[in-house]
């Protein structure tokens, strides 16, 4: 993306297709400039844009050679004092495809130009809006889908997470100029920079970019959703489970064994807290090709997940039988957490099964019938602990973030080791150098070009 900020740009804000409205925006020096020649009141009078106050909506007509298109609203914002600190106009119209397209061909004919994938918000970073970390969470904001990653997006929008790196950069930056300075007195052999001091500070910002590392683990689940495994036998009502999570019927149910022979995913928010549900084949031994194909994938889907339900028909399996399956699945469930799940209780005496199965503590369902779904799912919501994280706290969901920290993690590392082992201070502030421009590329103190295209060609192009 060649970065162009003379220019004024537009592009349609709202989704694409026909609605009740639809919002057309412009940034740029030419924004008022170009909608005065369109825009009109109803006797087709010209309205001075530019007159008017920012933060203020002005109903008129745009229209053209005498030709009415729309009735709008326009809505004005003076720079600095707009999302992307340049002039800029909403032009809220009918919602109709014909319309939005009619007045942006007028936009476009009068100076502006469409606007690519995230420019909006590139003009806001480059223009001081706000730093490289709050737009990437200005997008992740957009494409939250649960209570959860909404507020994380709107701290790290806030600038939660820029004002704790930009901490940490400050108290790197003193010391690095305190070294830089011994650098140039280094025949006189002096220090500048306290070197308990100095190790004092690399260990308390390791610490915290150590936490801030660990909290992807649980922003990642919090931004892309739970996986949730869901495992056993042949016809032990795993579709049927899945369909009655979802409310739909996503899976295939049959009395047929091995009907499902590969993975089936959907979502579902839970108490503010995405879960993705992957509905796997029957685990069996098999001398079906595809089928056997189906089973691996389990197994592999079982590495993957976050949790495990491993669900089996309570009147098919005894305690016995039931001890090796989850002796299986222990050999490949790896740091997930298992849930043990009794189905088709609708069939079977419930006292009986708790005598039964009792040292499983599982959870007694009937997915036919919708019995104790709401109790699986507590259960569900209950083992994700970063329900007991507070979202005020800064929790990393980014993983070019976690990345750069990971980065700066090691350089200050190698700056600790060096202090334990007396290097010189040449080495130290290169170390350090290193570690700073990590934390910058976060906030956009230190970017390039490219960094910026990969980020905004990602954003959708009204944004």
């Amino acid at each position: 993306m060649k970065l162009q900020l003379n220019d004024t740009i537009t592009a349609l804000a709202t989704p694409h297709g026909s609605g009740a409205i639809a919002v057309i925006r412009l940034s740029g020096k030419k924004s008022f400039e170009v909608v005065e020649k369109i825009f009109f009141d109803k006797e087709l009078k010209s309205k001075k844009i530019s007159s008017q106050k920012g933060y203020t909506v002005h109903f008129g007509v745009i229209a053209e050679a005498g030709i009415v298109i729309d009735e709008v609203l326009v809505t004005i914002f003076k720079n600095p004092h707009s999302y992307t600190g340049e002039d800029s106009i909403e032009i809220s119209c009918h919602g109709s495809t014909y319309i939005q397209q009619q007045i942006l061909q007028l936009l476009l004919k009068y100076g502006a130009r469409m606007a690519n994938a995230g420019e909006f918000t590139l003009r806001a970073f480059l223009n001081g809006k706000f730093d490289l970390s709050q737009a990437e969470a200005v997008a992740d904001l957009i494409a939250s889908n649960s209570g959860l990653s909404h507020q994380v997006a709107m701290q790290q929008m806030r600038g939660g997470f820029s004002s704790k790196i930009k901490v940490l950069r400050d108290h790197l930056v003193s010391f690095a100029s305190l070294i830089e300075l011994e650098l140039d007195f280094s025949e006189e052999d002096v220090e500048f920079a306290n070197r308990t001091d100095l190790k004092n500070l690399v260990q308390s910002i390791i610490g915290i970019i150590e936490k801030l590392v660990h909290s992807f683990e649980v922003g990642n689940v919090i931004k892309n959703g739970i996986p949730v495994a869901i495992v056993g036998k042949p016809n032990a009502g795993k579709s049927t489970l899945l369909n009655v999570l979802l409310d739909d019927d996503r899976a295939i149910v049959s009395e047929i064994p091995g009907t499902t022979r590969d993975t089936i995913e959907d979502e579902i928010v839970i108490d503010g807290v995405l879960f993705r549900f992957i509905d796997t084949a029957g685990i069996r031994t098999t001398t079906d090709i595809v089928e056997q194909i189906g089973v691996n994938k389990a197994f592999e889907v079982i590495k993957k997940s976050a949790i495990v339900i491993y669900l089996f028909d309570a009147h098919e399996l005894s305690a016995g039988d039931l001890t090796l399956e989850i002796e299986l699945i222990r050999r490949h469930i790896g740091t997930s957490q298992l849930v043990v799940v009794a189905n088709k209780i609708d069939v079977e005496n419930v006292d009986d099964l708790h005598k039964e199965f009792s040292e499983f503590q599982p959870v007694y369902i009937s997915a036919k019938e919708n019995k104790n779904i709401d109790v699986l799912k507590d259960k569900l919501v209950g083992l994700f602990d970063a329900r007991t994280v507070n979202t005020t706290d800064t929790i990393i969901t980014n993983a070019r973030h976690s990345d750069s920290l990971k980065r700066a993690n090691q350089a200050l590392m190698k700056v600790a080791k060096g202090l334990d082992e007396n290097i010189a201070g040449d080495l130290l502030a290169l170390e350090i150098r290193y570690a700073l421009d990590e934390l910058g590329s976060i906030t956009g103190e230190v970017t390039n070009d490219d960094l910026l295209d990969s980020i905004f060609t990602k954003f959708c192009i009204g944004k």
